[in-house]
């Protein structure tokens, strides 16, 4: 069941996370109590959809405390993304304007969908929402509530979009973050399978060239015999999966050349693609 607080006397946040994998995880919900004195907001007008998106300043300050919790705790800075900031800001927007409070709205779209919508390229995806005074008190409300903790201080998340808009008697808030693989380059995407293989004792050589040949066909590596070649895709480059394992170590020759080469362009979840060609 869904645990529910009477507005405005509440703080209320909810975590969402979802993987390359479309599998959910949600932490659980909770209520921190504060004082019922709250500020009075203006409620947001309508016609400020249509305007270009500009970050406010609860925006910039939630932006700033995560980044500040991030760094604390040795972990890379996230980046703006427009499009996660698009999506936050309509799902904020709708909360606000059904006076509801929940990851997926009556008639609204799934998470994952509105950030495709949205035109976000990701391979793991994940969200916090919350009401409460101010973004101080919001923030510290999922920096104390594991799951939403779990998602600001998350090493899979690269980027995030932050929407805070006011209502009579609270703040709405919604952190919709990303790993985005669309900046990548294919000699990044190859340097990082070639130190996994390194590890696993492979001697990373031949031509990245006529292995991202092989990325798209059966092409090997010209003038080489006895060469195999293992395709794959993953949502993400950081360890081999357990099918990929096994057939790697099926392999009998001990070099390998990797190859990268472009998936399909698109919105959603994305994926790498890889061509390992041993001889």
């Amino acid at each position: 069941m869904k645990a529910r607080a009477t507005r405005p006397a509440a703080e209320v946040a909810r975590p969402h996370r979802k993987t390359s994998e479309i599998s959910r995880s949600f932490a659980k919900n909770f209520v921190t109590s504060f004082s019922a004195a709250l500020l009075f907001f203006v409620v947001a007008s309508a016609s400020a959809q249509s305007q270009p998106l500009q970050r406010n300043e609860s925006e910039r300050e939630l932006f700033e405390l995560l980044n500040h919790e991030r760094s604390a705790n040795n972990l890379p800075e996230l980046k703006w993304d427009d499009a996660l900031f698009k999506a936050a800001r309509q799902h904020a927007l709708l909360m606000l304007d059904q006076d509801d409070f929940d990851h997926r709205l009556p008639g609204e779209p799934a998470l994952e969908e509105r950030l495709t919508n949205a035109g976000a390229r990701f391979t793991y995806i994940a969200e916090n929402i919350a009401m409460g005074k101010d973004s101080a008190t919001i923030h510290n409300g999922w920096m104390h509530s594991p799951g939403h903790r779990a998602n600001i201080l998350s090493p899979r998340a690269t980027a995030v979009g932050i929407a805070v808009v006011r209502g009579a008697m609270t703040l709405f808030a919604v952190e919709d973050f990303s790993h985005s693989i669309g900046g990548e380059s294919l000699e990044k995407q190859e340097k990082q399978v070639a130190a996994l293989l390194t590890a696993k004792g492979w001697r990373v050589t031949g031509s990245a060239e006529d292995a991202r040949k092989s990325c798209d066909s059966n092409a090997g590596i010209p003038g080489v015999h006895g060469w195999s070649v293992v395709r794959f895709e993953a949502g993400d480059l950081s360890a081999f999966d357990v099918e990929l394992e096994k057939k790697l170590r099926s392999q009998s020759h001990r070099n390998v050349a990797v190859g990268a080469c472009r998936v399909r362009e698109g919105a959603g979840f994305s994926r790498y693609k890889i061509a390992l060609v041993f001889y």
